[in-house]
């Protein structure tokens, strides 16, 4: 699989962590999608359509256009990886994605809808075809960027207390705690909730347990070899249990599972794990 990933330049940067594209992937399996924190704009430069094979607890099909965003998910969804042989996304980062998508991030929790539905037909037929018919990935990823940066809401403004939340909350979920958030912003522990929520798209709570999780992701991807008790106690967890009982909720797999699965199939697409 090809894999290539653009960092955006100021101003998007501020709202888009990363522009990737995948290429010649194509594989008759099903992904598995860990949850991320965040919202991802997808674009299937081969076949005018994304197919979600299940989401949490529901394992019914659901197919939209070839330009789709995925919402905020608090747990697992199910993609046909035979989309990747040629793929494009946009990875935003936490509460950014509201300023240029144009709608609350709390409106698209732990769902997908077509970019139509969003900014209309006319724009989101535009943009893929332009992207389909780009001469190489370069071209892609510049334009891209550009109808991203033409799309930034002037009249939207993040609410200061969501960027200032995210950092002392840490990068790994560790940092302060929700009501000394709050406290130290100002707000009431209700409506610094209500305000984070419709920005993120989760509550601050199962946010910082997405980013632990995704800490715990991370280092895993690093070693062969787990020690599941002491990666408990250095992420945060009170004890292997309670690790055990966020992964179950979180990926839809044990530790043991998660484990096997990483380590018999490398993917190099972020958080997205071949399903056995």
């Amino acid at each position: 699989m090809l894999y290539l990933s653009y960092t955006p330049r100021p101003p998007l940067s501020e709202f888009v962590e990363r522009i990737w594209l995948a290429a010649d992937g194509q594989s008759p399996r099903k992904d598995r999608i860990l949850p991320s924190g965040t919202i991802e704009l997808v674009v299937n430069l081969r076949e005018d359509r994304v197919r979600i094979d299940g989401a949490g607890d529901s394992t019914r099909a659901r197919t939209f256009s070839g330009v789709a965003v995925s919402g905020t998910y608090s747990g697992v969804f199910i993609v046909d990886a035979m989309q990747h042989a040629a793929m494009m996304g946009v990875h935003f980062r936490p509460g950014g994605a509201f300023v240029v998508l144009g709608v609350p991030s709390g409106e698209l929790t732990d769902t997908h809808v077509d970019l139509a539905a969003l900014w209309g037909e006319a724009a989101a037929r535009e943009l893929r075809d332009r992207l389909c018919a780009a001469a190489t990935h370069g071209e892609r990823f510049q334009l891209l960027e550009a109808v991203l940066v033409a799309r930034l809401q002037s009249t939207l403004r993040r609410h200061p207390v969501v960027p200032f939340a995210l950092e002392r909350f840490g990068s790994c979920g560790l940092g302060a705690s929700v009501r000394e958030v709050a406290r130290q912003a100002g707000l009431s522990h209700r409506r610094f909730i209500t305000v984070f929520t419709a920005e993120v798209g989760l509550t601050p709570k199962l946010f910082c347990r997405v980013l632990r999780f995704q800490h715990v992701h991370a280092l895993a991807q690093q070693t062969g070899h787990i020690d599941w008790a002491q990666m408990a106690l250095a992420c945060g967890y009170f004890d292997q249990s309670h690790l055990s009982n966020e992964f179950r909720k979180l990926s839809g797999l044990s530790p043991t599972e998660y484990l096997r699965d990483v380590q018999e199939k490398r993917n190099l697409l972020r958080n997205h794990i071949a399903i056995r």
